[in-house]
């Protein structure tokens, strides 16, 4: 049997690798919003932040996430990752 290939992504705040689903992907869409992407389908530019607090309020506080998806992102989307965080646990 073959073993599969777990795939890798880069946080986009501590530039550490993780296994895809085990980070937050947060993407700006067509339509210029963002949105936090739960099953990895949404279409749009996306960026992926690790799943600890201390990766997402480095991104809210460096504007990491406004400089790779070029657009403004709210507080909102932050909050919303660190409530989805804590419900992980």
């Amino acid at each position: 049997m073959k073993v599969r290939k777990v795939p890798l992504r880069k946080c986009v705040a501590t530039g550490e690798q993780h296994p895809k689903m085990e980070m937050f992907r947060i993407v700006r869409t067509p339509e210029n919003n963002v949105v936090i992407d739960l099953t990895g389908k949404v279409r749009g530019h996306g960026a992926y932040l690790s799943k600890k607090k201390s990766a997402i309020l480095q991104a809210k506080k460096k504007q990491i996430l406004n400089h790779y998806l070029e657009i403004e992102v709210p507080d909102m989307i932050f909050d919303d990752l660190l409530k989805l965080m804590e419900e992980e646990k």
